[in-house]
């Protein structure tokens, strides 16, 4: 991290339905600034169909992980060249990510954001808890959430976690909020 306490990029990672979206609306209240939220719900928004064409380069599997084209890779590199840019350009970034190769992806975005001060936080939640809440959502792929509730923490280095299975992500947001402001975290 910077000298100043509050970095340019926040990065929330966790799982599906692991409640990272409500964190970052969350963040965006409570920290000073204006900060933009963006991630891979707004990346997959923009793809044809919303992601569920074949010409998105996405394949959901019936067990709950997910491919992609080499197409898709190269569309998946200018959107985080593009997000970088506007953080060298001086907008402060949440991002709600679910990277899904772990700290080979956590590398990747580093090297992607490089100069830029980043915070990485962990969101983690039950993989039960987790799948509860992504049955309840109409926009989700039954097993995401169970599959990615570990696998995208693996192998990455976080300057905080949180845990979202018994605690409302408000209250996440606020630890996080407070751990900034405080620079406990330098």
């Amino acid at each position: 991290m910077s000298p100043d306490p509050i970095p340019q990029v926040i990065v929330l990672n966790g799982g599906s339905s692991s409640g990272k979206s409500s964190i970052a609306r969350a963040l965006q209240e409570l920290l000073p600034g204006i900060w933009l939220t963006f991630g891979v719900d707004t990346f997959i928004d923009a793809l044809p169909d919303r992601g569920d064409s074949p010409r998105a380069g996405i394949t959901y599997e019936p067990d709950g992980t997910i491919s992609f084209t080499a197409e898709h890779r190269d569309l998946e590199r200018a959107w985080y060249m593009g997000l970088s840019n506007m953080a060298r350009s001086g907008a402060r970034l949440i991002l709600d990510e679910v990277v899904l190769s772990g700290g080979a992806g956590q590398e990747r975005l580093r090297a992607t954001f490089s100069g830029i001060a980043m915070m990485w936080v962990g969101v983690r939640c039950n993989s039960d808890v987790a799948a509860f809440r992504e049955g309840q959502r109409s926009d989700r792929v039954e097993g995401m959430a169970r599959h990615q509730a570990l696998t995208v923490h693996t192998g990455v280095a976080y300057d905080v976690v949180v845990d979202t299975t018994n605690r409302k992500t408000e209250a996440c947001a606020r630890d996080i909020a407070n751990l900034l402001r405080s620079g406990s975290l330098l």
